[in-house]
């Protein structure tokens, strides 16, 4: 039984098959991957409890050493990169009404940001080099290599502080955020490159500097998509580009919303359980791959993501990843929510400090 139990996480799969079915209909029903992702999920999720329980030692040793987990991870990217030419030639082929083609764009989008971005993230934190390989890979899929130099060397580092953009801020809207997340973080990552070649010793113009080799391969993934598919093609692709990298954002803003580490003089406290928001939900745990126990991703990035466990004193959301993305998008609700929600982080951590 335990040998199987990763199969579980081919309910993440059920979103790109709805996507590819979805390329092949008509009408109102090519909607579908989207109201499955952000309607029927998080109604779900209010309505099943959270799982908080973690393996045994035992069961840690079986499930560190079970193959399946990276297979299911290594055949997202086939699964990506055929999904995303199944879309290519269905917006070349034409016929279809404007809003079917937004859906085509919106699911698309949404492959760019759980399997181009999310997944990517999960294997750009392994310390083999084919891991990293592949993390790449996906994240050129969803034009957002970059991700891998600033999430790796500049967040993991700066989380919870003010000198992390993707550290969202108590107060700040997600609008506000995307801006000043996205902008912010591009330029980190050409700062933690530069600095780093001159640690190197190695010129700037150079193959050796990643964010040209990033944006060179990006420019030519875009040419060659105007070249067989044509301009509308390319411009769909792009907004869906832009969709899952908002997708990654919302997922950011909701991680570490208001939550910041003490500063002792010129030096940030260690990067504790309490700086990231938790998930305990099923449906979205299974969706992201555990990206929502992400608590103890801070505390050992390279941890394998079917090893994350629930923490005790880890602050939890009320509801999954999807339910609280969607929540995020209405900021006043989003604030009346999380203010009480800090506020029991609050008494929850205080309870702890005395014991």
């Amino acid at each position: 039984m335990n040998r199987w139990r990763a199969l579980k996480y081919l309910m993440s799969f059920t979103i790109p098959f709805l996507i590819w079915k979805s390329f092949g209909w008509e009408e109102e029903i090519t909607f579908l991957p989207l109201i499955y992702a952000f309607g029927i999920i998080p109604i779900i999720e209010l309505i099943l409890l959270p799982d908080p329980s973690n393996f045994s030692s035992l069961e840690v040793e079986i499930v560190a050493n079970d193959s399946l987990y990276n297979i299911l991870l290594y055949i997202t990217i086939p699964i990506q990169y055929f999904i995303l030419w199944t879309f290519l030639k269905r917006v070349s082929a034409g016929g279809y009404y404007t809003y079917e083609l937004v859906a085509y764009t919106l699911s698309m989008g949404i492959m760019c940001g759980i399997y181009g971005i999310n997944v990517a993230h999960e294997l750009g934190h392994r310390k083999n080099w084919y891991d990293r390989a592949m993390s790449k890979t996906l994240l050129l899929s969803s034009l957002y290599m970059h991700f891998y130099i600033e999430h790796n060397r500049g967040h993991h580092k700066r989380v919870a502080t003010l000198e992390d953009p993707a550290t969202s801020r108590l107060g700040e809207s997600v609008y506000h955020f995307w801006l000043r997340s996205i902008w912010f973080s591009y330029w980190s990552a050409w700062n933690i490159e530069i600095k780093r070649l001159r640690n190197n010793k190695q010129y700037f113009i150079s193959i050796h500097n990643e964010m040209i080799t990033y944006h060179l391969l990006e420019i030519t993934l875009l040419v060659s998509i105007y070249q067989a598919f044509g301009g509308l093609s390319m411009l769909c692709y792009l907004a869906a580009a832009m969709i899952g990298i908002l997708l990654l954002e919302t997922v950011n803003y909701i991680e570490h919303y208001g939550l910041s580490r003490k500063k002792s003089e010129f030096v940030y406290e260690p990067v504790l359980h309490s700086h990231s928001w938790n998930s305990d939900h099923i449906l979205g745990r299974l969706m992201l791959f555990e990206l929502s126990r992400h608590s103890d991703h801070h505390y050992k990035a390279s941890k394998p993501f079917q090893l994350l466990n629930h923490l005790d004193d880890s602050p939890q959301m009320p509801t999954g990843y999807p339910g609280m993305m969607l929540l995020s998008l209405i900021p006043p609700l989003w604030f009346y929510v999380m203010e009480k929600e800090i506020k029991k982080k609050e008494i929850q951590l205080s309870k702890i400090d005395k014991n």
